[in-house]
């Protein structure tokens, strides 16, 4: 047989591993209000250990770390188990001392008590000691890690409203900054995300920019009204709510500025579904000045809006 065709007949290590990939168990992701199932790539939790343990929940975290805790602890006591004599003073005698030893030497303890006497014993715990120092250093980095990481704490109102300001039909967004701290140079983008048809008759869901009357916040501290103007050179030109929806159209506000407190950039970004937008709705207003001039903002009104009468205006074109 030729070297070529005996090669041939082996089934090949790539295609193989696509077909493991292809057999991996649907992944459920949520974006936003949308719900999305994955298949095809497998999750490979030990290449990419930092990002598992940075996303998984603090509870399934110290369980993982208790679990490896335990194993490494059960690991040591029974190479210690293998030959008995070689820990000074166990107590209780057996398997349990020699566990609850591993315990003290995995930990960096040593209490005095009980101590490796012979030569093994004393390798055995040399090891044990090693793997405690790099499970202490990586639990250390890990817990850093995640309580230095940045996280935005801006507030998103849960609608949107559209209504006429200065003549002009506008969208507009009402965000806030829950820490009432100094944010600098805070900048917001508006895009829209709707599925079309091109004229090839090819469905794509598009994305669309949509410029804003003020896109940057020098001292985001308090709140930010953030507008969009639906004239003729906008995206949302001759759209209505029924439109919008027959579209599936989905809005995407990004918030992003450096935190005066501790230099950090933060990041946010809030997803309105088109039944979020309310037409001809105004926000409640949550300013108020007192008599001796102090400002009052009231944030249990956040999220409230109000309909605004008929003939202001705000009415959305009907097709």
């Amino acid at each position: 047989m030729h070297p070529r065709e005996h090669r041939a007949d082996k089934p090949r290590r790539g295609h193989a591993h696509i077909a493991r990939r292809s057999s991996a168990a649907p992944r459920r992701i949520r974006l936003g209000s949308r719900e999305v199932l994955t298949q095809g790539i497998p999750r490979e939790v030990l290449l990419d250990l930092y990002h598992h343990f940075m996303t998984v929940s603090w509870t399934r975290l110290f369980a993982t770390i208790a679990v490896f805790f335990l194993v490494f602890d059960l690991l040591f006591g029974c190479l210690y188990r293998l030959v008995p004599a070689c820990i000074a003073n166990l107590n209780p005698p057996g398997f349990l001392g020699d566990f609850f030893f591993s315990v003290e030497t995995l930990a960096t303890v040593g209490y005095g008590d009980m101590h490796p006497q012979t030569l093994y014993g004393h390798v055995v715990a040399m090891l044990e000691i090693f793997v405690g120092l790099m499970m202490l250093a990586i639990i250390t980095g890990i817990m850093f890690a995640r309580f230095s990481r940045p996280r935005a704490r801006f507030l998103f109102a849960r609608s949107a409203v559209v209504r006429p300001i200065d003549g002009k039909l506008t969208l507009m967004f009402r965000t806030a900054n829950a820490r009432q701290n100094v944010v600098q140079e805070a900048s917001a983008e508006l895009r829209m995300l709707r599925d079309e048809v091109t004229e090839e008759g090819f469905s794509i869901r598009r994305i669309t920019d949509l410029p804003l009357v003020r896109s940057q916040h020098p001292v985001f501290a308090l709140s930010w009204t953030i507008m969009h103007i639906i004239d003729e050179t906008s995206p949302l030109a001759g759209e209505s709510e029924e439109s919008l929806e027959a579209d599936g159209a989905t809005f995407i506000l990004t918030l992003g500025g450096t935190d005066e407190t501790t230099g950090q950039y933060l990041m946010a970004r809030e997803e309105y579904a088109s039944r979020a937008i309310r037409w001809n709705h105004a926000f409640l207003d949550i300013l108020e000045s007192s008599e001796d001039g102090t400002l009052h903002i009231d944030y249990g009104k956040f999220h409230e809006i109000e309909p605004l009468p008929k003939g202001t205006g705000a009415e959305p074109p009907r097709p």
